[in-house]
């Protein structure tokens, strides 16, 4: 089946650092951009970050410049998110898809939930 499932979600104090993974199956992973988006419970989705195939070349929002770190291991089939220093803005359901941020997302995971509070 064409599916990402994300894991790691976890409850956290600030500062805390947590790694995501997303295990993707049911297509070319190695051929595709990867994305982490997340939707905070007040907020809307955010876009977080993307690798890109090929190259692997990253970018990051704003928000988490510095402290996230988008990677992935084609040979696995994995995308990861590796997350330092949260903070209590960073709460919130992630989700891993897979498009191209400026055109769109084909395929969404069903999320992982991250909390960050003292």
């Amino acid at each position: 089946q064409v599916q990402l499932v994300e894991s790691g979600g976890d409850s956290v104090r600030p500062g805390s650092s947590l790694r995501l993974s997303c295990a993707a199956s049911g297509f070319t992973f190695s051929d595709s951009p990867m994305n982490w988006v997340r939707q905070g419970p007040k907020k809307g989705l955010e876009w977080v970050a993307v690798i890109w195939n090929g190259g692997g070349n990253t970018y990051y929002a704003d928000s988490v410049k510095g402290r996230f770190t988008i990677h992935r291991d084609n040979a696995k089939n994995t995308l990861f998110l590796q997350m330092g220093g949260l903070e209590p803005d960073d709460t919130g359901v992630y989700y891993c898809t897979k498009g191209n941020p400026a055109i769109l997302f084909d395929l969404w995971g069903q999320g992982t939930q991250v909390t960050v509070s003292s």
